[in-house]
């Protein structure tokens, strides 16, 4: 199986062309969106893309595009969360992938936020953690060891960067590890930087695709898709491309 994901930025209105350029480059079985908020965008995409079995939610963020045979989806919006998780139960194959879009800017405020957003879905999904699925989306997190660039960032970020501490914790990606999750680009990728913001001047690891340590035999490849010529103008990320095998 092949999954993409990709913020397509304030709802994709006017760059459907360029976002389905895109993905039509990757060639991905599914696709997990986030900034999904205009369902006519998304109608408009999967026409474009031919990945017929599509939905999203104003206001809801994520939404997702699959040629796969869809059992189920619905969206989740826990207490204290900003937006909704998406659950997508595939058919065929039997899998589940859970999507999300944590809370943005960089300050130690809002990270502990972003904890509180990803503790509040990995207990909603307790009843699944046996089974293979992932969770995939824009974290908004950096990752425990990366080095944050602020002095490639606007002057109000570095000045919340600098009452925070001069620096972010990296509190939700701990989290996963901790909870037994593989980071899978890093797991795929002993080296490089994987930095899928901002497409004008990539400098940072907002984008992430997490599977249980136990199933980490069926990561084959992932890498932040540069490839595509629209990639640059289509959104404000670049999307995350996945290559995996599902466990019978």
């Amino acid at each position: 199986m092949r999954l993409l994901s990709y913020n397509i930025r304030f709802g994709g209105r006017g760059r459907e062309e360029a976002i389905a350029a895109v993905i039509r480059a990757a060639d991905p079985d599914i696709v997990m969106l986030q900034e999904a908020t205009d369902r006519g965008v998304i109608d408009r995409l999967s026409h474009l893309t031919k990945l017929t079995a599509w939905d999203s939610r104003p206001n809801f963020s994520t939404g997702y595009l699959t040629r796969a045979e869809v059992a189920e989806h619905k969206w989740t919006l826990p207490r204290g969360t900003r937006h909704a998780f998406l659950e997508l139960a595939l058919a065929s194959p039997s899998m589940r992938i859970f999507g999300l879009h944590l809370s943005a800017w960089f300050s130690n405020w809002s990270e502990r936020r972003r904890r509180i957003e990803i503790e509040s879905l990995v207990t909603e999904i307790r009843e699944h953690q046996d089974g293979f699925h992932l969770i995939v989306g824009d974290f908004n997190a950096l990752a425990p060891g990366e080095a944050l660039r602020p002095d490639r960032m606007p002057h109000w970020i570095r000045a919340m960067v600098w009452l925070s501490g001069r620096d972010i914790a990296r509190h939700t990606i701990q989290y996963m590890i901790d909870e037994r999750y593989v980071d899978v680009w890093r797991a795929a990728n002993s080296t490089g930087d994987g930095y899928t913001f901002p497409t004008w001047d990539p400098h940072v690891r907002l984008d992430y695709i997490f599977i249980p340590e136990r199933f980490r035999a069926c990561i084959r490849r992932c890498e932040v898709f540069y490839h595509a010529p629209e990639g640059k103008t289509a959104s404000d990320h670049y999307p995350l491309l996945f290559d995996f095998e599902v466990p019978q």
